[in-house]
């Protein structure tokens, strides 16, 4: 009988946990699982919105290869990653690392002046970075003409485009910096202490503990930057629309324009499952060079 009444109170137990948590399982399928296959079904269907989809197989994916636009677009976004994500992660950490020195004066306004760019709603960010990057008349010339450099002009050049929108991940990199401040604050003082003792300068100090015990902090921020990137959308939409020839067509832009523009709603779909796959490899890829997992003392 006690049993009976166990398994009876569990058994309450269960269907009033699942009656508590049904909303989200509800809400967990219709929006969330429901699109994802709904999304791996059209990709492998021509669907254009205004007709029933017909089931094509692996035609998108092979479209997509032979596609010159896609493969610009991967290039670019490729682009930023392999170049762009290195520099802000330099450049992120070596303010955090000035920032947390505690002999330098003001740091407090250095962090605020890095913080601020991460404020500003994204379409405002987009007209000024195109006010900034002006060939004649923008700020970043002109601070290269005092020096006697001739700026180009960014957004209009196939080849200084991407680096412009580099120098905007640059601005925009605040909450980075707070992190890698909040990882270098878990490192404790003892260990450079002990390396001063021994004689070891602050780059030597740098090498062999501040970036080692940040591997987790570099690992997530790199994490969510590469994804970022992958997801990149309203900047280069307001900014250049993907010019000029392509040269600023990122990876989301174009699907966006499949699927919105051109109603190709089961290329677009292709192009996000290949997005998933992608992203996949590079995290898995950052995982095993960060070496996930693993003890950093």
């Amino acid at each position: 009988m006690k049993k009976k009444k166990k398994m009876s109170i569990k058994n309450k137990e269960a269907r009033s946990g699942l009656l508590f948590v049904s909303p989200w399982i509800f809400g967990f399928i219709v929006f969330t699982l429901y699109p994802i296959l709904s999304s791996l079904y059209y990709s492998l269907c021509e669907y254009r919105v205004t007709k029933p989809p017909v089931f094509i197989g692996l035609e998108n994916y092979r479209m997509l290869f032979q596609d010159p636009i896609f493969l610009k677009a991967l290039s670019n976004t490729l682009y930023l990653v392999i170049f762009g994500a290195p520099i802000v992660t330099i450049l992120a950490i070596s303010i955090a690392i000035m920032s947390q020195n505690k002999k330098l004066k003001h740091t407090g306004v250095f962090r605020i002046m890095f913080f601020i760019p991460t404020l500003v709603p994204t379409i405002v960010a987009s007209l000024v970075w195109i006010w900034v990057m002006q060939p004649d008349t923008g700020i970043v010339n002109r601070l290269l003409g005092y020096i006697g450099i001739s700026g180009p002009g960014w957004l209009s050049s196939i080849f200084w485009s991407k680096p412009a929108f580099i120098m905007l991940m640059l601005w925009t990199c605040g909450n980075a910096i707070i992190i890698y401040l909040a990882g270098l604050q878990d490192i404790p003082d003892s260990l450079y202490e002990s390396a001063s003792l021994d004689g070891a300068g602050f780059i030597k100090q740098t090498t062999s503990i501040t970036i080692p015990l940040l591997r987790s902090t570099i690992l997530y921020n790199g994490v969510t930057l590469v994804i970022g990137i992958f997801q990149w959308f309203a900047e280069p939409y307001i900014m250049t629309n993907g010019g000029p020839d392509n040269s600023t067509m990122l990876y989301s832009l174009y699907l966006y324009q499949n699927a919105f523009t051109f109603f190709k709603m089961g290329y677009a779909s292709a192009m996000g499952w290949i997005l998933l796959l992608i992203g996949l490899a590079i995290v898995l890829v950052l995982f095993k060079v960060f070496k996930f997992g693993e003890s950093e003392y």
